[in-house]
Protein backbone atom coordinates (compact mmCIF):
# COMPACT_ATOMS: atom_id res chain seq x y z
CA UNK A 1 0.00 0.00 0.00
CA UNK A 2 1.46 3.80 -0.96
CA UNK A 3 2.09 5.85 1.47
CA UNK A 4 -0.69 8.87 0.69
CA UNK A 5 -3.33 5.31 0.94
CA UNK A 6 -1.87 4.80 4.40
CA UNK A 7 -2.45 8.22 5.79
CA UNK A 8 -6.08 7.86 4.60
CA UNK A 9 -6.66 4.87 6.68
CA UNK A 10 -4.81 6.80 9.79
CA UNK A 11 -6.54 9.95 9.25
CA UNK A 12 -10.13 7.89 9.25
CA UNK A 13 -11.04 8.00 12.72
CA UNK A 14 -8.14 10.33 13.71
CA UNK A 15 -9.45 14.37 13.63
CA UNK A 16 -5.63 15.45 14.03
CA UNK A 17 -4.13 13.37 11.75
CA UNK A 18 -6.98 14.43 9.50
CA UNK A 19 -6.17 17.80 9.69
CA UNK A 20 -2.64 17.52 8.71
CA UNK A 21 -3.40 15.05 5.91
CA UNK A 22 -5.70 17.42 4.80
CA UNK A 23 -3.15 20.55 5.24
CA UNK A 24 -0.53 17.94 2.88
CA UNK A 25 -3.03 17.35 0.54
CA UNK A 26 -4.02 21.17 -0.52
CA UNK A 27 -1.87 20.73 -3.90
CA UNK A 28 -3.30 17.50 -4.43
CA UNK A 29 -6.86 18.26 -3.66
CA UNK A 30 -6.64 22.12 -5.68
CA UNK A 31 -5.11 20.17 -8.57
CA UNK A 32 -7.92 17.32 -8.65
CA UNK A 33 -10.54 20.36 -8.78
CA UNK A 34 -8.99 22.85 -11.08
CA UNK A 35 -8.86 19.33 -13.70
CA UNK A 36 -11.85 18.58 -13.47
CA UNK A 37 -13.03 22.17 -13.88
CA UNK A 38 -10.92 22.98 -16.77
CA UNK A 39 -9.82 26.20 -14.56
CA UNK A 40 -7.25 27.39 -12.08
CA UNK A 41 -9.02 26.97 -8.53
CA UNK A 42 -7.78 28.59 -5.52
CA UNK A 43 -8.28 27.89 -1.88
CA UNK A 44 -10.08 31.37 -2.08
CA UNK A 45 -12.93 30.07 -4.09
CA UNK A 46 -15.96 28.17 -3.31
CA UNK A 47 -14.97 25.29 -5.46
CA UNK A 48 -12.12 24.55 -2.93
CA UNK A 49 -14.76 24.18 0.04
CA UNK A 50 -16.74 21.62 -2.10
CA UNK A 51 -13.54 19.29 -3.17
CA UNK A 52 -12.30 19.66 0.55
CA UNK A 53 -15.41 18.37 1.65
CA UNK A 54 -15.19 16.08 -0.72
CA UNK A 55 -11.86 14.83 0.21
CA UNK A 56 -12.87 14.52 3.55
CA UNK A 57 -15.81 12.41 2.34
CA UNK A 58 -13.13 10.52 0.85
CA UNK A 59 -11.09 9.43 3.83
CA UNK A 60 -14.36 8.39 4.93
CA UNK A 61 -15.38 5.93 3.07
CA UNK A 62 -12.04 4.43 1.69
CA UNK A 63 -11.86 1.01 1.17
CA UNK A 64 -8.21 0.06 0.40
CA UNK A 65 -9.02 -3.27 -1.30
CA UNK A 66 -10.77 -1.17 -4.04
CA UNK A 67 -7.24 0.58 -4.72
CA UNK A 68 -4.87 3.67 -3.87
CA UNK A 69 -6.92 6.40 -1.98
CA UNK A 70 -5.43 8.81 -4.55
CA UNK A 71 -7.54 7.44 -7.44
CA UNK A 72 -10.72 7.00 -5.60
CA UNK A 73 -10.28 10.27 -3.75
CA UNK A 74 -9.88 12.20 -7.14
CA UNK A 75 -13.26 10.29 -8.29
CA UNK A 76 -15.08 11.67 -5.26
CA UNK A 77 -13.76 15.63 -5.55
CA UNK A 78 -14.56 15.14 -9.19
CA UNK A 79 -18.27 13.78 -8.92
CA UNK A 80 -18.80 16.67 -5.85
CA UNK A 81 -17.82 19.00 -8.26
CA UNK A 82 -20.01 18.11 -10.98
CA UNK A 83 -22.46 18.12 -9.15
CA UNK A 84 -22.38 20.99 -8.19
CA UNK A 85 -21.82 22.43 -11.48
CA UNK A 86 -24.79 21.13 -12.80
CA UNK A 87 -27.23 22.43 -9.95
CA UNK A 88 -26.06 25.82 -10.66
CA UNK A 89 -26.39 25.24 -14.23
CA UNK A 90 -30.22 23.89 -13.31
CA UNK A 91 -31.10 27.08 -10.68
CA UNK A 92 -29.38 29.07 -13.62
CA UNK A 93 -31.53 28.65 -16.21
CA UNK A 94 -34.58 28.89 -13.58
CA UNK A 95 -33.80 32.40 -13.66
CA UNK A 96 -35.82 34.64 -15.94
CA UNK A 97 -33.67 37.51 -17.25
CA UNK A 98 -34.10 39.64 -20.06
CA UNK A 99 -30.04 39.85 -22.68
CA UNK A 100 -29.90 43.45 -21.59
CA UNK A 101 -29.96 42.47 -17.90
CA UNK A 102 -27.25 39.69 -18.29
CA UNK A 103 -23.69 40.46 -18.98
CA UNK A 104 -21.16 37.80 -18.98
CA UNK A 105 -19.36 35.62 -20.71
CA UNK A 106 -18.61 31.61 -21.10
CA UNK A 107 -15.02 30.08 -19.71
CA UNK A 108 -14.24 27.07 -21.23
CA UNK A 109 -15.55 25.13 -24.75
CA UNK A 110 -19.08 26.29 -24.90
CA UNK A 111 -19.52 22.15 -26.29
CA UNK A 112 -18.92 20.74 -22.76
CA UNK A 113 -21.53 20.96 -20.50
CA UNK A 114 -19.35 19.70 -17.93
CA UNK A 115 -17.26 22.71 -17.86
CA UNK A 116 -19.07 25.76 -18.34
CA UNK A 117 -19.72 28.44 -16.18
CA UNK A 118 -22.04 31.63 -16.75
CA UNK A 119 -20.44 34.18 -14.77
CA UNK A 120 -22.18 37.49 -14.93
CA UNK A 121 -24.14 40.29 -13.26
CA UNK A 122 -27.54 39.75 -12.65
CA UNK A 123 -30.08 42.11 -11.38
CA UNK A 124 -33.78 40.57 -10.12
CA UNK A 125 -37.05 42.68 -9.00
CA UNK A 126 -39.49 41.50 -6.99
CA UNK A 127 -41.43 42.24 -4.20
CA UNK A 128 -40.72 45.50 -4.80
CA UNK A 129 -36.84 44.95 -3.82
CA UNK A 130 -34.18 45.00 -6.17
CA UNK A 131 -30.90 42.96 -5.63
CA UNK A 132 -27.89 42.84 -7.51
CA UNK A 133 -26.01 39.20 -7.74
CA UNK A 134 -22.32 39.64 -8.93
CA UNK A 135 -21.37 36.09 -10.08
CA UNK A 136 -22.85 33.91 -7.10
CA UNK A 137 -23.85 30.58 -6.74
CA UNK A 138 -26.93 28.96 -4.46
CA UNK A 139 -24.23 27.39 -2.43
CA UNK A 140 -22.60 31.04 -2.37
CA UNK A 141 -25.31 32.53 -1.28
CA UNK A 142 -26.11 30.13 1.51
CA UNK A 143 -22.38 30.35 2.88
CA UNK A 144 -22.67 33.83 2.65
CA UNK A 145 -25.87 33.68 4.85
CA UNK A 146 -24.50 30.71 7.19
CA UNK A 147 -21.17 33.29 8.10
CA UNK A 148 -23.31 35.79 9.17
CA UNK A 149 -25.25 33.68 11.63
CA UNK A 150 -21.90 31.41 12.65
CA UNK A 151 -19.34 34.49 13.31
CA UNK A 152 -22.13 35.80 16.14
CA UNK A 153 -20.64 32.72 17.80
CA UNK A 154 -16.96 32.93 16.88
CA UNK A 155 -16.87 30.86 14.37
CA UNK A 156 -16.89 30.14 10.73
CA UNK A 157 -18.79 27.56 8.29
CA UNK A 158 -15.58 26.88 7.22
CA UNK A 159 -14.20 25.96 10.30
CA UNK A 160 -16.76 22.78 10.22
CA UNK A 161 -14.33 20.77 8.24
CA UNK A 162 -11.98 20.59 11.41
CA UNK A 163 -14.67 20.76 13.86
CA UNK A 164 -16.70 17.71 12.22
CA UNK A 165 -16.21 14.44 14.82
CA UNK A 166 -14.73 11.55 12.58
CA UNK A 167 -15.08 8.34 14.81
CA UNK A 168 -19.01 7.21 14.68
CA UNK A 169 -19.69 6.76 18.14
CA UNK A 170 -18.67 10.75 18.39
CA UNK A 171 -20.77 11.42 15.31
CA UNK A 172 -23.65 9.70 17.27
CA UNK A 173 -23.11 11.61 20.39
CA UNK A 174 -23.22 14.57 18.44
CA UNK A 175 -26.24 13.61 16.79
CA UNK A 176 -28.34 13.61 19.85
CA UNK A 177 -26.89 16.54 20.91
CA UNK A 178 -28.55 18.27 17.99
CA UNK A 179 -31.57 16.23 18.51
CA UNK A 180 -32.22 17.50 22.09
CA UNK A 181 -31.05 21.58 20.81
CA UNK A 182 -33.57 21.17 18.02
CA UNK A 183 -36.81 20.01 19.76
CA UNK A 184 -36.35 21.99 22.84
CA UNK A 185 -37.59 25.57 21.42
CA UNK A 186 -36.72 26.85 24.89
CA UNK A 187 -33.27 25.52 24.56
CA UNK A 188 -32.43 27.02 21.57
CA UNK A 189 -33.24 30.23 22.50
CA UNK A 190 -31.22 30.01 24.99
CA UNK A 191 -28.46 28.90 22.48
CA UNK A 192 -29.42 31.82 20.22
CA UNK A 193 -29.21 34.55 22.94
CA UNK A 194 -26.26 33.95 24.66
CA UNK A 195 -24.76 33.10 20.88
CA UNK A 196 -23.03 29.97 23.18
CA UNK A 197 -23.88 26.28 23.04
CA UNK A 198 -25.98 25.44 26.34
CA UNK A 199 -23.31 22.89 27.54
CA UNK A 200 -24.92 21.91 31.23
CA UNK A 201 -28.13 21.62 29.76
CA UNK A 202 -26.87 19.33 26.91
CA UNK A 203 -24.98 17.63 29.75
CA UNK A 204 -27.58 16.71 31.43
CA UNK A 205 -30.70 16.27 28.64
CA UNK A 206 -27.79 13.75 27.04
CA UNK A 207 -25.72 12.43 29.64
CA UNK A 208 -22.74 12.85 27.56
CA UNK A 209 -19.42 14.31 28.80
CA UNK A 210 -19.02 18.55 29.19
CA UNK A 211 -15.35 17.74 27.48
CA UNK A 212 -16.77 16.28 24.51
CA UNK A 213 -19.59 18.96 23.65
CA UNK A 214 -16.72 21.41 24.81
CA UNK A 215 -14.46 20.11 21.81
CA UNK A 216 -17.45 20.03 19.51
CA UNK A 217 -19.21 23.20 20.30
CA UNK A 218 -18.92 24.76 16.58
CA UNK A 219 -20.19 21.72 14.70
CA UNK A 220 -23.26 21.60 16.80
CA UNK A 221 -23.91 24.43 16.95
CA UNK A 222 -23.72 24.88 13.10
CA UNK A 223 -25.78 21.69 12.45
CA UNK A 224 -28.60 22.80 14.71
CA UNK A 225 -28.47 26.59 12.52
CA UNK A 226 -28.57 24.68 9.43
CA UNK A 227 -31.20 22.27 9.98
CA UNK A 228 -33.17 25.14 11.28
CA UNK A 229 -33.06 27.73 8.47
CA UNK A 230 -33.33 28.01 5.10
CA UNK A 231 -30.15 26.26 3.85
CA UNK A 232 -30.67 23.01 1.74
CA UNK A 233 -27.74 22.73 -0.06
CA UNK A 234 -25.54 23.36 3.71
CA UNK A 235 -27.36 20.19 4.58
CA UNK A 236 -25.94 18.47 2.33
CA UNK A 237 -22.85 18.88 2.69
CA UNK A 238 -23.57 18.59 6.79
CA UNK A 239 -24.71 14.87 5.58
CA UNK A 240 -21.02 14.44 3.87
CA UNK A 241 -19.21 16.06 7.03
CA UNK A 242 -21.54 13.21 9.37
Amino acid sequence: MDEFSERALQARENDEEFNRFAADSKSYILGCASKCLKRYIRDTDDEWSVALIAFHEAVRTYKPEKGGFGSFAGIVIRRRLLDEERRNAAYGSEIPVSPEVLVGEYSGDEEDAEGDRLVGNVRQSGGGESRETVGTTPLQDEIAAAQEILSAYGFSFFDLTEASPHSRKTREACASAVRLLSGDMELLAKMRKGHNLPVRELCNGTGLPRKLLDRHRRYIIAVVEILHGDFPLLAEYLDALR
